[in-house]
């Protein structure tokens, strides 16, 4: 089934030095923009981190320190990555967890502060998981009857999560609709309000934590009781975006 759009939909991947979010940078990023009419366009660029690669990631997606030596730094092509991404809407394999989250915090360590909330963002991964549970090779071999060659590489995720997407709308017509606002909210797992999902929205729609002594309280009531928790969060390992929502969040309650 051909995807109904009414605007673009930028899929897309990262390869990273690790799974920490705060901490741990991008290596590679494939981007794949497919139009209302079907017609796509690709980018793919290795990244220099900056730092040294892991072991223990290189030997998961096959990039190694003297792969992306001469390569740009994020800060050099940032505003590329952005303007390719701006006015679309985003979808990816587990990406409302990780690479949304991890590609926020590289927007905002450079200073370029982008608002992805206003994109909507289909996680093909969990309307898999809701349907199936499985992972993105399995799913490719289930909705696709493929096998998925090159997995981890960057381009080939990309394109299997774009044509599983396509495929499970087939799969499931009673369940799925065409609509990329079903889409995003059907792939949600939680109602975050940072990328990160340190804050959440409570069934009220009112930011609540959701995580430490403070779990399931609402932020403003927190920051009114506790005015220190602000200073430790911002002072602590948290991502760059889950501090920007906190001092929105306490900004707004001052009004």
């Amino acid at each position: 089934m051909k995807l109904h759009l009414d605007r673009p939909i930028v899929f897309f991947d990262l390869e990273t030095t690790g799974i920490d979010v705060v901490n741990d940078r991008i290596v590679e990023i494939c981007l794949l923009k497919v139009f209302p009419n079907g017609n796509e366009e690709s980018k793919v660029m290795r990244i220099n981190p900056e730092r040294h690669i892991p072991e223990e990631a290189s030997n998961v997606h096959g990039i190694y320190d003297q792969d992306v030596a001469d390569c740009p730094r994020f800060a050099d092509v940032a505003a590329d990555i952005w303007d390719f991404m701006k006015d679309c809407d985003l979808g990816g394999f587990n990406s409302n967890h990780f690479d949304i989250p991890m590609l926020a915090e590289e927007f905002l360590r450079v200073g370029l502060n982008v608002d992805l909330k206003k994109c909507r963002r289909v996680d093909v991964q969990n309307i898999y998981h809701k349907l199936e549970r499985r992972t993105l090779v399995a799913a490719y071999q289930f909705y696709c009857h493929k096998n998925l060659e090159d997995a981890h590489s960057a381009l080939a995720d990309t394109k299997a999560t774009y044509e599983v997407l396509c495929a499970q709308l087939d799969h499931y017509p009673e369940t799925l609709q065409n609509d990329i606002d079903f889409l995003a909210e059907y792939s949600l797992r939680d109602h975050n309000v940072d990328f990160a999902g340190r804050i959440i929205y409570d069934n009220q729609h009112v930011p609540v934590f959701n995580f430490g002594k403070y779990k399931g309280m609402a932020v403003q009531d927190v920051l009114r009781r506790d005015p220190g928790y602000f200073s430790w969060m911002m002072q602590g390992d948290f991502a760059r975006n889950t501090k920007q929502v906190l001092t929105e969040i306490a900004l707004n309650s001052k009004r």
